[in-house]
């Protein structure tokens, strides 16, 4: 693909084959990522590649727990609830993929259902879990550089003809995630990654969710018009 394929074609999957995931190509990807910028070249990221019964066993543990009213644990900030414009469209999105999906807004079952399916990672064969360095734990510029090489692996991942969504549910239960992906303590979860080879029958995998204006974010200083 050429680079404005991947970026213009790119979009979050949903829905996902079982068919495995060589792992010869997640370490090409991964490679490829990290070819993406970091803070004077600290590259404080670091990834848990989960498959197989070690993933079936985050995905068990992430609902059971949600389902009991266990609250989250997220190591990463959080910060407060989207608001305004931004609030705006994260309900425009959801609006997108319950229509898509065939959701109504007073089904509470299907709509339970499709909250789950982002704390068993999608249902995807292979979870990405995105850390970084403890020792570097209170620097903005890590949760930055961790922006930088999850978004270049998402792209990377899309060029080679995988899918994938970024989440936050999978990891929400971070002593399941610890306990079953290993991770070291170290380390700081920040992040998690469905991956896969996409279902194209999944009806929200052709949400194209949109994007605002380049003039409503831009603004040029010391152009000519």
């Amino acid at each position: 693909m050429q680079f404005d394929d991947v970026i213009l074609g790119r979009r979050s999957i949903r829905g996902y084959k079982p068919d495995p995931v060589p792992r010869a190509l997640i370490e090409e990807i991964i490679g490829l990522a990290m070819r993406a910028p970091s803070s004077m070249n600290s590259q404080p990221w670091n990834f848990y590649v989960i498959t197989g019964e070690p993933l079936n066993r985050i995905r068990a543990g992430n609902t059971e727990r949600m389902v009991a009213g266990v609250p989250q644990s997220r190591e990463f900030r959080i910060g407060q609830p989207f608001a305004g414009a931004h609030r705006e469209r994260q309900v425009q999105v959801a609006k997108q993929l319950f229509s898509a999906m065939g959701i109504a807004r007073d089904d509470k079952d299907k709509r339970q259902d499709w909250v789950l399916r982002g704390f068993r990672q999608f249902d995807a064969p292979v979870c990405i879990i995105v850390t970084y360095d403890r020792a570097l734990d209170g620097s903005d510029d890590t949760p930055f550089d961790c922006g930088a090489v999850t978004n270049a692996l998402v792209n990377a991942a899309w060029s080679r003809g995988l899918g994938a969504v970024i989440n936050s549910q999978g990891i929400m239960q971070s002593p399941v995630v610890r306990e079953h992906a290993g991770i070291a303590d170290d380390q700081v979860i920040m992040k998690s990654i469905a991956l896969g080879w996409p279902d194209h029958d999944f009806p929200a995998n052709a949400v194209v969710s949109e994007r605002k204006p380049v003039k409503d974010a831009t603004v040029f200083v010391g152009f000519e018009d």
